[in-house]
């Protein structure tokens, strides 16, 4: 199993890689077809949501399927798109392209649901942390590819790269994955059943709270760190950077923290940590150490958060994991747009270094959300 965890990670950094790296070179995007940055900025919003939606419902349209097949047929769609993007002559095209490769990225909850019934019950939170490190990388070390590929030969050679290594993954998913293999499935029935459920319903939630939360920053992570200290353009790369990698050191962090002290004591921690570190992120304004330090362990929070959030879903429903992390995915994205829509509006009214203290309302919120949540521990899990 350890090799195949290496494998969905690597599948990870190349979706990652490819859906998020955009955001580096929508100046090219944007000039190539004739378009406003605004409106090439767009083709992140349609991933989004196409992903939200549609992740879901091709779980439940292929549950019958292996989930060998699914997930090859689903890097195969990621490939498409991508590379439908490449050859895209106007930006209707390339949303068409987006909207294929946020239905391919259905790969990612079924690698985890996966993940999650291979692994021995004691090792799930690490295996989910090392299936997902490659989704932390594709920030550290794709999204900086993608912009430099995009700036120096024109913003459709990172799609190029990226569909060719969706095909090129895709083929050795083909050798390593055994044509049995089944991660359960679900149906449009079972999304309702489990949707009526109090606990699973809180659970999402508090993911779509706290990325709501993150996003009302993240989404502009630049514009924020020079409201708070003076940098120049090298100073500012090497701080988001460093940012970026304290993401890898939080997905490893927080798979392990799930094994040893469970997941919902892991979330809490996490979250509370994050809301003591966001409120006092405006404070650290004119002294860049201590804004470091602040979003190096903000960064460490919001990526640890992930594999325990995503534990604890599989325990509440273990026959019904793959679903549930697919939801909790649909979460991730909407809270990701709602938190970059909300942060927009408020910037006139707070400016930008203040926009964690309003960010600090959502993850108190979805803190709140986790003590409401006092559904009975579930029973033993399988083996």
């Amino acid at each position: 199993m350890p090799g195949l965890l290496w494998l969905f990670a690597a599948c990870n950094f190349v979706i990652g890689t490819g859906a998020f790296g955009m955001t580096g070179y929508l100046g090219p995007v944007a000039d190539g077809l004739g378009a406003s940055v605004g409106a090439a900025g767009q083709t992140m919003t349609v991933y989004a949501l196409a992903n939200a939606v549609l992740a879901p419902l091709l779980m439940a349209l292929t549950a019958r399927w292996p989930r060998a097949w699914v997930m090859q047929g689903a890097l195969g769609l990621f490939a498409c798109g991508t590379l439908l993007g490449a050859a895209a002559p106007n930006l209707t095209v390339l949303m068409v392209g987006r909207v294929l490769m946020g239905a391919g990225a259905v790969f990612t909850p079924i690698a985890a649901g996966l993940a999650v019934q291979l692994a021995a019950p004691e090792q799930r939170g690490r295996a989910l942390s090392r299936t997902f490190l490659g989704m932390s990388l594709s920030y550290v070390l794709g999204m900086p590819y993608g912009a430099w590929l995009g700036l120096q030969w024109g913003w459709r050679w990172p799609l190029l790269s990226v569909g060719a290594a969706a095909l090129l993954i895709g083929w050795l998913l083909h050798r390593r994955l055994r044509a049995g293999m089944d991660a359960g499935g679900t149906s449009l029935r079972g999304i309702g059943a489990v949707l009526r459920r109090r606990d699973v319903v809180l659970a999402l939630l508090l993911t779509l709270l706290y990325f709501t939360g993150i996003f009302v920053v993240t989404a502009y992570m630049g514009p924020v760190q020079l409201a708070l200290n003076p940098l120049t353009p090298g100073g500012l790369s090497a701080l988001l950077a460093g940012i970026g990698a304290a993401g890898v050191v939080g997905t490893l962090g927080g798979g392990w923290a799930a094994d040893q002290l469970g997941p919902r004591r892991t979330i809490a921690l996490l979250l509370a940590c994050l809301l003591l570190t966001m409120i006092a992120v405006p404070w650290t304004a004119g002294h860049l150490a201590w804004t470091a330090v602040a979003f190096a362990v903000w960064t460490v929070c919001g990526f640890g958060l992930m594999t325990p959030q995503q534990s604890r879903l599989a325990e509440l429903a273990f026959t019904q994991a793959p679903l549930l992390l697919s939801l909790n995915a649909s979460m991730v994205y909407i809270g990701t747009a709602l938190g970059s829509a909300i942060g927009g509006a408020a910037i006139p009214v707070v400016g930008f270094e203040r926009l964690a203290w309003l960010g600090a309302v959502f993850v108190a919120a979805a803190l709140l959300t986790l003590a409401v949540n006092t559904a009975p521990p579930p029973g033993p899990r399988p083996r």
